[in-house]
Protein backbone atom coordinates (compact mmCIF):
# COMPACT_ATOMS: atom_id res chain seq x y z
CA UNK A 1 0.00 0.00 0.00
CA UNK A 2 2.73 2.41 0.03
CA UNK A 3 5.04 1.37 -2.79
CA UNK A 4 4.03 0.64 -6.32
CA UNK A 5 5.51 -2.69 -8.14
CA UNK A 6 5.64 -3.72 -11.43
CA UNK A 7 3.99 -6.62 -12.46
CA UNK A 8 4.98 -9.27 -14.77
CA UNK A 9 8.43 -9.32 -14.32
CA UNK A 10 10.39 -12.49 -16.28
CA UNK A 11 13.31 -14.35 -15.09
CA UNK A 12 14.83 -13.22 -17.91
CA UNK A 13 14.66 -9.67 -16.93
CA UNK A 14 16.43 -10.58 -13.67
CA UNK A 15 19.26 -11.94 -15.43
CA UNK A 16 19.90 -9.28 -18.22
CA UNK A 17 19.95 -6.84 -15.16
CA UNK A 18 22.28 -9.04 -13.63
CA UNK A 19 24.66 -9.75 -16.62
CA UNK A 20 23.99 -13.61 -16.38
CA UNK A 21 23.95 -15.25 -19.74
CA UNK A 22 23.44 -18.49 -21.26
CA UNK A 23 20.32 -19.60 -19.30
CA UNK A 24 17.21 -19.96 -20.60
CA UNK A 25 14.37 -20.52 -17.87
CA UNK A 26 10.83 -19.01 -18.57
CA UNK A 27 9.08 -17.75 -15.28
CA UNK A 28 7.12 -15.19 -14.36
CA UNK A 29 8.57 -13.49 -10.56
CA UNK A 30 5.54 -11.77 -8.67
CA UNK A 31 7.77 -10.21 -5.84
CA UNK A 32 11.38 -9.68 -4.05
CA UNK A 33 10.98 -10.89 -0.87
CA UNK A 34 13.53 -12.18 2.06
CA UNK A 35 13.78 -15.90 2.64
CA UNK A 36 10.93 -16.37 5.33
CA UNK A 37 8.37 -14.96 3.67
CA UNK A 38 9.42 -15.21 -0.21
CA UNK A 39 6.18 -17.59 -1.81
CA UNK A 40 6.80 -19.99 -5.02
CA UNK A 41 6.49 -17.19 -7.48
CA UNK A 42 9.10 -14.93 -5.63
CA UNK A 43 12.56 -14.21 -5.58
CA UNK A 44 15.40 -14.35 -2.74
CA UNK A 45 18.31 -14.00 -1.62
CA UNK A 46 21.39 -15.78 0.48
CA UNK A 47 24.60 -14.87 1.89
CA UNK A 48 24.98 -16.77 5.41
CA UNK A 49 24.75 -20.40 5.73
CA UNK A 50 23.25 -19.52 9.23
CA UNK A 51 20.27 -18.85 7.33
CA UNK A 52 20.45 -22.10 5.75
CA UNK A 53 17.54 -23.47 7.88
CA UNK A 54 15.07 -20.96 6.78
CA UNK A 55 15.80 -21.76 3.11
CA UNK A 56 14.81 -25.40 3.70
CA UNK A 57 11.49 -24.27 5.05
CA UNK A 58 11.14 -21.53 1.87
CA UNK A 59 9.14 -22.36 -0.74
CA UNK A 60 10.96 -19.72 -3.17
CA UNK A 61 12.51 -21.06 -6.30
CA UNK A 62 15.00 -19.10 -7.41
CA UNK A 63 17.62 -17.28 -5.08
CA UNK A 64 20.05 -14.98 -5.54
CA UNK A 65 23.92 -15.67 -4.01
CA UNK A 66 27.52 -16.12 -4.65
CA UNK A 67 29.69 -18.23 -5.86
CA UNK A 68 30.44 -19.99 -2.13
CA UNK A 69 26.94 -20.83 -1.53
CA UNK A 70 25.67 -22.25 -5.26
CA UNK A 71 26.66 -25.96 -4.03
CA UNK A 72 25.04 -25.64 -0.42
CA UNK A 73 21.41 -24.16 -1.47
CA UNK A 74 21.15 -25.50 -5.37
CA UNK A 75 19.39 -29.13 -3.44
CA UNK A 76 16.53 -26.31 -2.84
CA UNK A 77 16.06 -24.08 -5.26
CA UNK A 78 17.63 -22.72 -8.69
CA UNK A 79 20.58 -19.96 -7.67
CA UNK A 80 21.43 -16.99 -9.12
CA UNK A 81 24.76 -16.18 -8.87
CA UNK A 82 26.62 -12.91 -8.68
CA UNK A 83 29.66 -11.03 -7.08
CA UNK A 84 27.94 -9.11 -4.67
CA UNK A 85 24.66 -10.56 -3.36
CA UNK A 86 23.66 -7.21 -1.33
CA UNK A 87 24.13 -4.80 -4.38
CA UNK A 88 22.17 -7.53 -6.99
CA UNK A 89 19.39 -7.59 -4.24
CA UNK A 90 19.12 -3.89 -4.26
CA UNK A 91 19.06 -3.55 -8.22
CA UNK A 92 16.65 -6.19 -8.47
CA UNK A 93 14.46 -4.33 -6.05
CA UNK A 94 15.05 -1.06 -8.01
CA UNK A 95 13.78 -3.38 -10.64
CA UNK A 96 10.49 -3.92 -9.22
CA UNK A 97 9.67 -0.90 -6.92
CA UNK A 98 11.19 1.95 -9.31
CA UNK A 99 10.25 4.77 -6.88
CA UNK A 100 11.63 3.01 -3.79
CA UNK A 101 14.27 4.88 -2.99
CA UNK A 102 12.52 7.78 -3.29
CA UNK A 103 12.14 9.20 0.18
CA UNK A 104 11.17 12.50 -0.14
CA UNK A 105 8.68 14.90 1.51
CA UNK A 106 4.84 13.67 0.95
CA UNK A 107 3.69 16.88 -0.72
CA UNK A 108 0.05 15.28 -0.61
CA UNK A 109 0.10 16.97 2.86
CA UNK A 110 -2.71 18.89 3.86
CA UNK A 111 -5.05 19.98 7.12
CA UNK A 112 -6.96 16.94 8.33
CA UNK A 113 -10.77 16.98 7.38
CA UNK A 114 -12.25 16.61 10.89
CA UNK A 115 -15.78 16.07 9.59
CA UNK A 116 -14.80 12.77 7.96
CA UNK A 117 -12.08 12.02 10.77
CA UNK A 118 -15.12 11.56 13.80
CA UNK A 119 -13.78 11.26 17.50
CA UNK A 120 -10.37 12.24 16.88
CA UNK A 121 -8.27 15.57 18.32
CA UNK A 122 -6.26 17.16 16.94
CA UNK A 123 -3.36 20.12 17.57
CA UNK A 124 -2.41 22.84 15.72
CA UNK A 125 -0.57 22.76 12.46
CA UNK A 126 -0.75 19.08 11.91
CA UNK A 127 -1.02 17.93 8.65
CA UNK A 128 -2.09 14.33 6.97
CA UNK A 129 -1.55 12.69 3.48
CA UNK A 130 -3.51 10.65 1.49
CA UNK A 131 -5.40 8.03 2.89
CA UNK A 132 -5.09 8.36 6.04
CA UNK A 133 -6.85 6.19 8.89
CA UNK A 134 -7.20 7.32 12.38
CA UNK A 135 -9.11 5.56 14.77
CA UNK A 136 -11.16 7.25 17.24
CA UNK A 137 -10.70 8.85 20.75
CA UNK A 138 -7.17 9.15 19.18
CA UNK A 139 -5.41 12.82 20.02
CA UNK A 140 -2.91 14.15 17.93
CA UNK A 141 -0.02 16.99 19.39
CA UNK A 142 0.87 20.09 17.66
CA UNK A 143 3.18 20.23 14.39
CA UNK A 144 2.90 16.55 13.36
CA UNK A 145 3.02 15.35 10.37
CA UNK A 146 1.03 11.90 9.23
CA UNK A 147 2.05 11.03 5.53
CA UNK A 148 -0.24 9.43 3.12
CA UNK A 149 -1.94 5.64 3.92
CA UNK A 150 -0.54 5.71 7.51
CA UNK A 151 -3.40 3.68 9.78
CA UNK A 152 -2.97 4.41 12.99
CA UNK A 153 -5.43 2.76 16.07
CA UNK A 154 -8.00 3.95 18.26
CA UNK A 155 -7.70 5.30 21.48
CA UNK A 156 -4.21 6.41 20.68
CA UNK A 157 -2.07 9.49 21.74
CA UNK A 158 0.51 10.96 19.17
CA UNK A 159 2.71 13.81 20.76
CA UNK A 160 3.74 17.41 19.38
CA UNK A 161 6.46 17.55 16.17
CA UNK A 162 6.26 13.78 15.26
CA UNK A 163 6.58 12.35 12.07
CA UNK A 164 4.93 9.20 10.98
CA UNK A 165 5.13 7.58 7.35
CA UNK A 166 5.60 4.15 6.13
CA UNK A 167 3.94 2.56 9.31
CA UNK A 168 0.98 0.35 10.96
CA UNK A 169 0.18 1.51 14.35
CA UNK A 170 -2.22 -0.71 16.61
CA UNK A 171 -4.24 0.87 19.15
CA UNK A 172 -3.97 2.09 22.47
CA UNK A 173 -0.45 2.86 21.19
CA UNK A 174 2.02 6.61 22.53
CA UNK A 175 3.83 8.35 20.44
CA UNK A 176 5.70 11.01 22.60
CA UNK A 177 7.57 14.53 21.05
CA UNK A 178 9.94 14.53 18.67
CA UNK A 179 9.84 10.98 17.83
CA UNK A 180 10.63 9.80 13.72
CA UNK A 181 8.89 6.83 12.58
CA UNK A 182 9.13 4.91 9.16
CA UNK A 183 12.27 6.78 8.13
CA UNK A 184 14.56 4.50 5.23
CA UNK A 185 16.93 2.95 7.46
CA UNK A 186 20.54 3.45 6.88
CA UNK A 187 21.12 1.05 4.13
CA UNK A 188 23.71 1.30 1.60
CA UNK A 189 27.06 -0.06 -0.13
CA UNK A 190 30.40 1.02 -0.32
CA UNK A 191 31.38 1.08 -4.02
CA UNK A 192 34.65 2.36 -4.79
CA UNK A 193 34.46 6.10 -4.48
CA UNK A 194 30.49 6.15 -4.35
CA UNK A 195 28.03 4.82 -1.39
CA UNK A 196 25.06 2.65 -3.53
CA UNK A 197 22.03 3.14 -1.68
CA UNK A 198 19.80 0.16 -0.66
CA UNK A 199 16.17 0.28 -1.44
CA UNK A 200 14.10 -0.05 1.69
CA UNK A 201 10.43 -1.03 0.98
CA UNK A 202 8.92 -2.82 4.58
CA UNK A 203 6.89 -0.96 7.12
CA UNK A 204 7.40 -0.29 10.56
CA UNK A 205 4.55 -2.42 12.55
CA UNK A 206 3.71 -0.93 16.21
CA UNK A 207 1.45 -3.37 17.87
CA UNK A 208 -1.33 -2.66 20.58
CA UNK A 209 -0.38 -0.48 24.19
CA UNK A 210 2.78 0.22 22.49
CA UNK A 211 5.00 3.08 23.50
CA UNK A 212 7.23 5.16 22.02
CA UNK A 213 9.38 7.74 24.02
CA UNK A 214 10.48 11.30 23.42
CA UNK A 215 12.83 11.59 20.06
CA UNK A 216 12.69 8.09 18.85
CA UNK A 217 13.99 6.94 15.43
CA UNK A 218 12.65 3.81 13.80
CA UNK A 219 13.42 3.27 10.61
CA UNK A 220 11.29 0.87 7.96
CA UNK A 221 12.38 -2.52 6.97
CA UNK A 222 14.25 -3.30 3.94
CA UNK A 223 12.70 -6.27 2.56
CA UNK A 224 11.25 -7.37 5.53
CA UNK A 225 9.44 -5.11 8.21
CA UNK A 226 10.46 -3.59 11.16
CA UNK A 227 7.94 -4.62 14.29
CA UNK A 228 7.34 -3.93 17.92
CA UNK A 229 5.33 -6.29 19.59
CA UNK A 230 2.74 -5.73 22.08
CA UNK A 231 2.48 -3.51 25.19
CA UNK A 232 6.85 -3.12 25.06
CA UNK A 233 7.66 0.12 26.45
CA UNK A 234 10.69 1.97 25.06
CA UNK A 235 12.27 5.47 26.80
CA UNK A 236 13.63 8.36 25.01
CA UNK A 237 16.19 8.73 22.44
CA UNK A 238 16.08 4.75 21.62
CA UNK A 239 17.09 4.10 17.83
CA UNK A 240 15.69 1.17 16.29
CA UNK A 241 17.58 0.30 12.69
CA UNK A 242 15.68 -1.57 9.72
CA UNK A 243 14.32 -4.92 10.16
CA UNK A 244 14.76 -5.10 13.84
CA UNK A 245 11.75 -7.27 15.44
CA UNK A 246 11.05 -6.91 19.01
CA UNK A 247 8.68 -8.98 21.21
CA UNK A 248 5.92 -8.31 23.43
CA UNK A 249 6.34 -6.60 26.67
CA UNK A 250 9.66 -5.38 26.84
CA UNK A 251 11.19 -2.04 28.46
CA UNK A 252 14.19 -0.19 26.87
CA UNK A 253 15.26 2.56 28.63
CA UNK A 254 17.26 5.55 27.42
CA UNK A 255 19.79 5.84 24.47
CA UNK A 256 19.80 2.63 23.26
CA UNK A 257 20.67 0.97 20.14
CA UNK A 258 19.79 -1.84 17.61
CA UNK A 259 21.96 -2.64 14.76
CA UNK A 260 19.85 -3.70 11.70
CA UNK A 261 18.30 -7.21 11.89
CA UNK A 262 18.54 -7.71 15.11
CA UNK A 263 15.45 -9.72 16.86
CA UNK A 264 14.54 -9.04 20.59
CA UNK A 265 12.53 -11.56 22.48
CA UNK A 266 9.60 -10.98 25.20
CA UNK A 267 10.12 -10.01 28.37
CA UNK A 268 13.72 -8.40 27.83
CA UNK A 269 14.49 -5.51 29.33
CA UNK A 270 17.30 -3.06 28.73
CA UNK A 271 19.27 -0.77 30.47
CA UNK A 272 20.44 3.04 29.48
CA UNK A 273 23.17 3.03 26.46
CA UNK A 274 23.21 -0.41 25.95
CA UNK A 275 24.08 -1.48 22.38
CA UNK A 276 22.77 -4.50 20.39
CA UNK A 277 24.97 -5.64 17.09
CA UNK A 278 22.80 -6.63 14.18
CA UNK A 279 21.77 -10.15 12.97
CA UNK A 280 21.28 -11.45 16.20
CA UNK A 281 19.39 -12.86 18.77
CA UNK A 282 17.91 -11.97 22.32
CA UNK A 283 16.24 -14.49 23.85
CA UNK A 284 12.87 -14.43 25.74
CA UNK A 285 13.15 -13.07 29.57
CA UNK A 286 16.62 -11.61 29.06
CA UNK A 287 17.91 -8.54 31.19
CA UNK A 288 20.78 -6.49 30.02
CA UNK A 289 23.05 -4.07 32.41
CA UNK A 290 23.50 -0.35 31.26
CA UNK A 291 25.92 0.44 28.93
CA UNK A 292 26.14 -3.19 27.07
CA UNK A 293 27.51 -4.12 24.40
CA UNK A 294 25.56 -7.49 23.06
CA UNK A 295 28.34 -8.54 20.47
CA UNK A 296 26.69 -12.16 20.16
CA UNK A 297 23.22 -14.43 20.48
CA UNK A 298 22.13 -14.55 24.35
CA UNK A 299 19.50 -17.06 25.16
CA UNK A 300 16.43 -17.45 27.05
CA UNK A 301 16.40 -16.45 30.66
CA UNK A 302 20.07 -14.95 30.96
CA UNK A 303 21.47 -11.89 32.76
CA UNK A 304 24.74 -9.79 31.13
CA UNK A 305 26.62 -6.68 31.29
CA UNK A 306 29.12 -5.48 30.19
CA UNK A 307 31.28 -4.82 27.07
CA UNK A 308 31.40 -7.35 25.38
CA UNK A 309 27.79 -8.66 27.15
CA UNK A 310 28.62 -11.72 29.55
CA UNK A 311 26.99 -13.61 32.11
CA UNK A 312 26.14 -10.97 34.92
CA UNK A 313 28.05 -13.48 37.41
CA UNK A 314 31.37 -13.32 35.37
CA UNK A 315 31.11 -9.37 35.11
CA UNK A 316 30.88 -8.76 38.80
CA UNK A 317 33.41 -11.33 39.27
CA UNK A 318 35.73 -9.88 36.90
CA UNK A 319 35.33 -6.58 38.19
CA UNK A 320 35.94 -7.24 41.54
CA UNK A 321 38.91 -8.57 40.81
CA UNK A 322 40.16 -5.12 39.05
CA UNK A 323 39.31 -3.17 41.79
CA UNK A 324 41.17 -5.40 44.09
CA UNK A 325 44.25 -5.06 42.14
CA UNK A 326 43.88 -1.70 42.01
CA UNK A 327 43.87 -1.08 46.35
CA UNK A 328 46.85 -3.46 46.60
Amino acid sequence: MFFKKKKNIFISEIFDLLNINKIKIKAKINDIKDLSTADINDVSFFNSAKYLEVLKKSKVKFVITNDKYKTLIEKYCFPIVVKDVFVSVAQVTKLFYPDSLNDSIDYSLSKPNLKKLKKIVVGKNVLFGKNVSIGKNTHIGHNTIIESNVRVGSNCIIGSNVLIKYSIIGNNVRILDGAVVGKKGFGFLPQNNLNYRYPHIGLVIIEDNVEIGCNNTIDRGSLSNTIIGKNTFLDNQVHIAHNVNIGKNCVITAQVGFAGSAVIGNKVMIGGQAGISGHLKVGDNVQIGGGSGVLKNIPDNSKVMGYPAKDIRIFLRDNKKKNDKRTK
